[in-house]
């Protein structure tokens, strides 16, 4: 029999602690799967999906919309994610520096985090950083994805509530449809909406909703970067329908599947992994369906 893992207790009012329970996780740290099973939290503190393409504005919009929950003296959590470079392992992190009115804010923790080469739009390890921000208490997550298109759909395994951006050049409605991130979204953001033809990309988007059999499914016009129409959005977020995923088991058996994934692929070490291809790649004969059955011992 296992050992009992003793609770650990975390508190938003203690964000030091929050920080260095996020960089152990992350880093996968010595501890780590301790910290993680003896955390105590809420499975009903909403998480709400902030996707879509680069440019849409989804920072901007995250920064209004703090603005309107922290008004209504909500305690908000923030994970910013940006994508990591496949050359030198990198990342900006900007996100933060729109959101930066509200760093000193007691009610609103904001944490960047690089996807580390994870496909997409998340980090490997958002799940588990995501129920470290549950424990300590938040009113609402809100997680906003790398904006690298049609791959963002993996979103929709963690949030509770998923809202997609666009912006009035989105495109026509033969490529809207086309679009598998369309399927995904519990609501449609224009950001935006002062550019030509936003009325236009609407009318021709609450169609496509409506022939889809998703006529549920809103639509709002927001200028995020002057706080027009984030009211609405505000009130659809925080409706008390809107606090319950109907997903629920589907979302967990997601959770688990990319935990065992993660679990898998532990002992894999991409810069030997890199190395070791140079020195096989040479040979004229390479194969590397070959090479990855005789290096990690499995059949494809």
């Amino acid at each position: 029999m296992k050992d009992r893992v003793q609770n650990i207790n975390l508190h938003f009012s203690d964000f030091r602690s929050v920080a260095r329970a996020l960089t152990i996780v992350e880093n996968d740290l010595h501890g780590a799967d301790d910290l993680l099973k003896g955390l105590v939290f809420n499975n009903d503190v909403p998480v709400i999906g902030i996707t879509g393409p680069p440019g849409a504005g989804k920072s901007t919009l995250v920064n209004a919309l703090i603005s309107q929950m922290t008004a209504k003296d909500l305690k908000i959590a923030v994970l910013a994610i940006d994508p990591t470079s496949p050359f030198n392992l990198g990342s900006l992190l900007g996100d933060r520096i729109r959101m930066s009115p509200h760093f000193n804010h007691p009610g609103v923790f904001i944490r960047s985090l690089a996807t580390r080469g994870s496909m997409g739009g998340l980090s490997a390890k958002t799940i588990e950083m995501t129920d470290i921000l549950r424990s300590a208490g938040f009113d609402y997550i809100i997680i906003e994805t790398v904006g690298v298109g049609q791959s963002e759909i993996e979103i929709v395994g963690l949030a509770d509530i998923t809202l997609l951006v666009l912006v009035p050049e989105s495109g026509d409605e033969i490529q809207t449809i086309k679009s598998g991130i369309m399927e995904i979204a519990d609501a449609f953001i224009i950001n935006k909406a002062d550019r030509p033809d936003a009325d236009l990309f609407v009318n021709s988007l609450q169609k496509i909703i409506s022939q889809k059999g998703e006529s549920n499914v809103p639509v709002f016009k927001t200028i995020a970067s002057n706080g027009e129409g984030i009211n609405e959005l505000t009130d659809f977020i925080l409706s008390p329908a809107k606090a319950k995923n109907s997903r629920k088991e589907l979302l967990l058996a997601e959770k688990a599947y990319k935990i065992i994934q993660q679990k898998r692929m532990e002992g894999v070490d991409k810069n030997k992994l890199m190395q070791a291809i140079s020195l096989s790649a040479a040979d004229p004969t390479f194969n590397l369906y070959a090479f990855v059955e005789d290096y990690f011992d499995i059949r494809i």
